[in-house]
C-alpha cells in the first residue's frame, strides 16, 4: 500500500511520553489517507512507502497539531469598554455585579443571526488556525437560554463544514445565571432542560460549568453534573479562579476530564484531581488580562503528578487571545513552566483535557494532524511571544 506522502529531512517531535518533546532529525513519517502509517529512521522506510511523494522540509521542526482544549469563541459583540474599566481600577467581580462581563456578551449573541455570529466566529478559528491548532474546543454560555444555547452549539458543530479543524463543543449552561433569575430556579427551568435538549440534537461532547462565587455553588454544578452522567456525558469545570470554592474536589468527585484556571488550588483539591486523573488546564491569558496576583500552584501540581495542559481560553472579556502560541509563552513567563511542559501543554495534555486519544501525538495509527515549523528547536514555539513561525500545516493528512 502506498502512502499519501512522507515527510522526511526534519526535526521531529513525536511528544510520545518518554522522550518525545527531543527533536529526532533521523525519523520519517509516511501519512496515508487521514492518519500516520509509519513512522522511524528514515533509512529503515519500508519499500511499500517508497513510491509516495516526499516532502523535503530542509531541516524543519515537526511537531503534532496544536490543541486548544478551552474556548468561548462562539460570541457576538466586544467588551472593549470593561477592559477600560479594569484599568481604571474595577474588578472583575464588580463589572460583573453591575451587569457587565457575561451578561453583556449573553446580550449580543442573542441579538445575532446564527449566519452572523458563525461570520465572526471564524475570523477568530483562522487566527487560531494560523498559530498551528488543529483541534479546538467550544462552549456554549453567552445565551442563558434555550434558543440561544442551541443557536451556539449548531454554530460550534458548523465550524468543521467550513474550515480544516477538528471541534469538541462543551455545553456551558452553567455559565452564570440570568439577570432576572436566580440561580436554583435558573438550573431547573432552563440550563438542564436545554443541555438534554442539546444532547438529544448531538450537539454536545461534554458539559461544563462555572463553580465560583459570583457563578454557580458546588452544590448547584453537582445537579447539572447529575444530568450530564444521565445522559453519559463527560464532565469539565471552571474551577478555582478566583476563590476557592472547591471546585477542584468536586470535578474530580466527578471524574471530569479536567479543571481549569485553578489559581486558588489548594492541596486537598489537588491530591483529588490526581487521584481521578483530572488534567488541570491553565489559562494564562486570563490571569494575564485580569491583572492577577494569586498564580496557580504549579508545585503542587507536578508534586501530585497531575497533567497541565494549556489553552487561550479565547473570550470576548477576560482572554480575547486568538494565539495558543502566546498563552505558551505566557504560561512559562508568568507561570514558570518549562518549554517542555508548555509543549505538552498543548499537544498530548491537551487531548486527554478533551477525552480524546488519536491526536496530540505522531504515532502510527494517529491522526495525521502534523504542524511544520520555521525553526529547529522546539522551546522557540514557547520563547516566541506571538506569531508563531508556522511554515506548514497538515490536517488529517491534507496540506493547509
Amino acid at each position: 500500500m502506498s502512502a499519501h506522502f512522507v515527510l522526511r529531512n526534519a526535526r521531529i517531535c513525536t511528544m510520545d511520553p518518554e522522550d518525545g518533546y527531543r527533536p529526532r532529525a533521523d525519523l520519517a513519517i509516511a501519512v496515508a489517507g487521514s492518519q500516520i502509517s509509519w513512522i522511524g529512521a528514515a533509512q529503515d522506510l519500508p519499500p511499500a512507502f517508497a513510491d509516495g511523494e516526499t516532502i523535503d522540509l530542509a531541516g524543519r521542526l515537526v511537531t503534532p497539531g496544536l490543541i486548544d482544549c478551552h474556548t468561548h469563541c462562539v460570541y457576538a459583540g466586544t467588551r472593549a469598554t470593561e477592559f477600560e474599566q479594569r484599568l481604571h481600577g474595577a474588578s472583575y467581580e464588580e463589572i460583573s455585579r453591575r451587569g457587565g462581563g457575561i451578561r453583556s456578551t449573553v446580550g449580543a449573541t442573542r441579538a445575532a443571526t446564527e449566519e452572523d455570529l458563525l461570520a465572526q466566529t471564524l475570523r477568530r478559528i483562522d487566527r487560531l488556525i494560523a498559530s498551528g491548532v488543529t483541534c479546538i474546543e467550544v462552549k456554549s454560555g453567552y445565551g442563558l437560554d434555550r434558543d440561544t444555547e442551541l443557536k451556539m452549539l449548531r454554530c460550534a458543530r458548523a465550524i468543521e463544514a467550513h474550515r480544516p479543524v477538528r471541534i469538541r463543543t462543551s455545553f456551558l449552561g452553567a455559565h452564570t445565571p440570568p439577570r432576572d433569575m436566580s440561580a436554583d430556579a435558573y438550573i431547573d427551568a432552563i440550563c438542564i432542560p436545554t443541555l438534554q435538549a442539546a444532547a438529544g440534537e448531538g450537539l454536545v461532547d461534554a458539559v461544563d460549568g462555572y463553580c465560583e462565587a459570583i457563578a454557580f455553588s458546588p452544590t448547584q454544578i453537582a445537579r447539572v453534573f447529575d444530568a450530564a452522567v444521565d445522559l453519559g456525558l463527560p464532565v469539565r469545570l471552571h474551577a478555582e479562579q478566583l476563590s476557592n470554592q472547591g471546585g477542584a474536589a468536586l470535578a474530580a468527585r466527578y471524574g471530569a476530564l479536567c479543571a481549569d484556571h485553578l489559581e486558588f488550588l489548594d492541596a486537598d483539591g489537588a491530591e483529588a484531581m490526581a487521584q481521578a486523573g483530572t488534567v488541570a488546564v491553565l489559562l494564562p491569558g486570563a490571569f494575564y488580562a485580569l491583572r492577577e496576583s494569586q498564580k496557580p500552584p504549579i508545585h503542587l501540581l507536578r508534586a501530585a503528578g497531575i497533567r497541565i495542559a494549556l489553552a487561550s481560553d479565547c473570550n470576548p472579556g477576560t482572554s480575547p487571545m486568538t494565539d495558543i502560541g502566546l498563552a505558551m509563552n505566557m504560561a512559562a513567563t508568568l507561570f514558570g513552566l518549562t518549554p517542555e511542559e508548555t509543549l505538552r501543554g498543548v499537544t498530548e495534555n491537551a487531548t486527554r483535557a478533551l477525552g480524546l486519544s488519536d491526536c496530540g501525538r505522531l504515532a502510527p495509527g494517529w491522526r495525521a494532524d502534523i504542524a511544520v515549523w520555521d525553526c529547529a528547536d522546539p522551546a522557540e514555539l514557547t520563547y516566541s511571544i506571538g506569531g508563531a513561525p508556522l511554515a506548514m500545516r497538515f490536517f488529517g493528512g491534507r496540506k493547509c
